[in-house]
């Protein structure tokens, strides 16, 4: 039902009837042509065996699509989807209501099943708000942690499935047009429903003057609070209520008379039937003396977002972009750094991406990570920079405290692994290949960025949009390394004890040893073999010169940012030259310290190098997943894009990349969640660009989940990949790599 009615009112208008088709393929999750029960039905909620078969089939809106009754619906059913809706219209007026939608009643009447209520004695009394016992409910609701108490998150929310997995508190408005109106706020863990806590408290149901108004409280932890702080608080009523604008504002007044928690915190958000409403009364709404919320404004007006979920503990630091954190260091950015080392926990004022580097580094870390606007500015924070910490990142919000160290010790004894770790490397490959010539199994001996961008030319993707080139081996790295004795310093280096305890001492030795490793000499052969795959590309063309390790871009470790690509100009000589800068890369300080945290063998790490020509004036740049890894929405894939070449990974100060969800099946249906502030444009990318990236996202995602044993509908699978757009308006993607899920 979600998928055919398109403007959520509960009836299936003739327009809506006429896509049915094509609506109902947004199901198709595994792309067969075809929708199964499990595509169908929502995922039953924990401990419940899921509902299936042509028993749950009886739904008549099921019934009607299922014309075999086999519990699936078939491709031919899926055509022939629009007749057999229009079969539901009895009354022939065009539309089908939500009684011709609605199974007839069992014999017997309905019971107190699931949801139900059973009979109120009428003779009962109703008990007051203040005499109801807080199992199930209470008159006033002063703080957090009454909310909490009252709360109820999870999947059991009965018909109301727009609230799953939301914080949500039930409340019930009595006397509402007496003048002397009565709010019982309901103890949602022990009643899901409003008909279940009026037979408790004696409620008789009752609508009209002097009725009952039924609603809820749902928190809303990313989105900024009418008082401009993270955390906000929504009332809404049911679907189908349109109540005028004074009531919802006696409703309001009363939610706030009771509540000194949902002062400065609250707002209306309109449920569907009551948008028209609201729209008809928009001016007085304007006027109020509280805000409203509809869909686009919770999106935009985000306070807080929990980019990686996890807890940790570290000294918190207010940092300066010049200053080096240490991994015990939980550090609180007023803006995002280039460079991101480890650390143990990491806050930023202004808003990451889940694509940028930093939230990145924050994933293979497993450290928590969040953007919390104003945060050096609030209190509950700054009083506690300088001191240890204990910080945790949840999705309904965070909290911060004063940590011992011996809770800091405790934790990062815990943290590294116990056991040297020996990368995989295959030095038997002496000599560099096109990339065509290269399988998804060479990453052992040329690095998975090269081997996977390799393996992504064999796909059915447009011609050209996977760069050609060459992969330069680890062996070339080791016979360097050897021929200029530099593994000998290097292991002094990682080996000295001095070194180990004064983060400033190592960066300058590693400093110091990448200038030497840049300065070294290549092998004859290297030298030779080099200018033959350069002297290869046409004459004045620019070189990528990437790294590809084997250490990086690996399931479950991504190594982002860890080491450096450059390009080399045609101008600048020799390729040996930026080769050598990428094999020094291998050294840097936020490299060496990670390596050093998983206790992984510096001297079996290898660096290839993969070669292409150099994308310059750029028109656009991204980074996409074949998953919604931010708003976890069904059926769409997350884009970052961003104009020119601002980076999306590593941006510019101050820049914002463009948000935006692709539809799995038509890119047309793409949500604009947030715009670049680097372009007047309302999107940056064409229709055409956005399809072929759809098209291409769904080939890669598919191929590399067989390769990487997977299913492609696993729910921890997706590929990360980048993408660019050319001065020539062609898109081209550039690597690809597994997503790392938080565990």
């Amino acid at each position: 039902m979600i998928a055919l009615d398109l403007d959520q009112d509960g009836i299936l208008v003739a327009k809506e009837m006429e896509v049915a088709t094509d609506a109902l393929r947004k199901l198709d999750e595994n792309r067969d042509g075809k929708l199964s029960g499990e595509e169908i039905i929502p995922p039953p909620p924990e401990n419940r065996p899921p509902r299936r078969g042509p028993g749950f089939m009886m739904i008549p809106v099921m019934a009607a699509l299922d014309r075999d009754g086999d519990g699936e619906i078939s491709g031919e059913e899926l055509k022939k989807a629009t007749n057999s809706l229009q079969r539901l219209d009895k009354n022939r007026d065009g539309k089908v209501e939500t009684s011709e939608m609605v199974p007839p009643r069992p014999p017997g009447g309905r019971g107190r099943g699931p949801g139900g209520r059973a009979p109120i004695d009428p003779n009962m009394k109703r008990q007051s708000p203040e005499e109801v016992k807080i199992e199930n409910g209470t008159a006033t609701i002063p703080d957090r942690a009454t909310f909490q108490k009252l709360s109820y998150q999870g999947a059991e929310v009965l018909i109301d499935t727009h609230l799953a997995g939301n914080q949500f508190v039930k409340f019930q408005i009595e006397g509402a047009s007496t003048g002397k109106p009565e709010i019982y706020f309901i103890n949602t863990k022990t009643h899901r429903a409003h008909m279940m806590f009026m037979s408790t408290v004696g409620i008789q149901r009752s609508r009209g003057p002097g009725g009952s108004m039924r609603g809820v409280l749902v928190y809303r932890p990313l989105a900024i609070s009418p008082d401009g702080k993270p955390g906000l608080y929504t009332f809404e009523f049911e679907p189908h209520d349109r109540y005028p604008f004074a009531e919802i504002k006696l409703a309001y007044e009363t939610l706030i008379s009771k509540s000194e928690e949902l002062k400065g915190k609250l707002g209306y958000y309109p449920m569907p039937a009551a948008l028209s409403r609201y729209k008809e009364e928009k001016e007085l709404y304007d006027a109020a003396n509280f805000r409203v919320y509809l869909d686009e404004h919770l999106l935009a007006d985000i306070g807080f977002l929990p980019l990686n979920l996890g807890e940790s503990f570290g000294r918190l630091r207010l940092m300066k972009l010049d200053e080096h954190p240490t991994s015990r260091d939980i550090v609180l950015y007023k803006s995002l750094p280039n460079e991101m080392p480890r650390t143990a926990g990491i806050i930023t004022a202004v808003r990451q991406t889940p694509l940028s580097h930093v939230n990145l580094r924050a994933i293979q870390d497993k450290v928590p990570n969040a953007f919390i606007t104003k945060a050096a500015e609030q209190e509950a924070i700054s009083k506690l920079i300088g001191k240890y910490v204990s910080y945790k990142v949840e999705a309904s919000g965070y909290t911060i405290r004063e940590a011992t160290d011996e809770e800091v010790e405790s934790h990062f004894a815990k943290l590294r692994p116990a056991e040297m770790q020996t990368p995989k490397r295959d030095l038997s490959v002496k000599k560099i290949r096109a990339l065509k010539e290269v399988g998804f199994e060479d990453s052992v001996s040329m690095g998975v960025k090269a081997a996977n961008l390799a393996t992504m030319g064999s796909f059915e993707l447009t011609a050209g949009m996977v760069p050609d080139g060459f992969a330069v081996p680890f062996h070339y790295y080791d016979a360097f390394m050897k021929h200029n004795r530099f593994y000998e310093q290097a292991a002094a280096i990682v080996e000295d004890k001095t070194l180990k305890k004064d983060s400033d001492k190592l960066r300058k030795a590693l400093k110091n040893f990448r200038k030497l490793i840049e300065e070294g000499d290549m092998p004859d052969w290297t030298m030779s073999e080099l200018s033959a795959v350069q002297e290869s590309f046409p004459k004045g063309t620019g070189l990528r010169c990437r790294s590809s390790t084997n250490n990086e871009d690996l399931p479950g470790f991504s190594g982002a940012g860890l080491y450096d690509s450059c390009t080399h100009r045609a101008d600048e000589g020799h390729l040996a030259k930026s080769i050598k800068q990428v094999f020094a890369s291998l050294w840097n300080f936020r490299a060496v310290e990670e390596r050093n945290f998983y206790r992984i063998d510096h001297m079996t790490t290898a660096m290839g190098v993969l070669l292409h020509p150099n994308f310059d004036d750029e028109l656009a740049n991204g980074v996409a997943v074949s998953d919604d890894i931010l708003y976890q929405t069904s059926g769409n894939y997350y884009v970052n894009i961003q104009v020119g070449e601002d980076l999306v990974t590593n941006p510019e100060e101050e820049s914002v990349p463009e948000e935006l969800l692709l539809d799995w099946f038509d890119a047309g249906e793409a949500k604009l969640m947030r715009r670049s502030n680097r372009t007047d444009k309302e999107q940056i990318l064409s229709r055409e660009h956005l399809e072929e990236l759809r098209k291409s996202l769904g080939i890669i995602h598919n191929r590399f989940a067989k390769l990487y044993g997977h299913s492609y509908v696993d729910d921890h699978f997706a590929m990360e990949i980048e993408f660019k757009v050319d001065k020539d308006g062609k898109l081209s993607i550039k690597q690809a790599r597994p997503w790392i899920y938080a565990k």
